[in-house]
């Protein structure tokens, strides 16, 4: 999978949780908009509902489940600080 079609597939789950979102906490579609860390719109549900929205949106684009979540991966610098750096790192496993 391309990064660009995996950010699109991001942008997908972005439109699926900015629907339950308020107007102010609503995430942009950009590969800059950072999701995890200082400056991340999202509260601690909010990322949960975001991470289940980008692996449905991988599942079905792809046929096949893809686990984003372990241990390491909200760190500060990790693959879902912003949406760029987890089109990444979609795309990367999905290669």
């Amino acid at each position: 999978m391309s990064e660009e079609a995996a950010r699109r597939l991001v942008y997908d789950a972005i439109d699926m949780v900015n629907q339950q979102l308020p107007a102010a906490k609503r995430l942009a579609k950009s590969p800059q908009t950072i999701i995890v860390g200082a400056g991340g719109a999202l509260d601690s549900l909010g990322i949960v509902n975001f991470v289940i929205a980008v692996e449905e949106q991988i599942a079905d684009a792809t046929g096949a489940p893809m686990q984003l979540l372990d241990d390491a991966m909200l760190v500060e610098g990790g693959p879902f600080q912003t949406v760029g750096s987890l089109a990444r790192h979609i795309a990367a496993r999905a290669a």
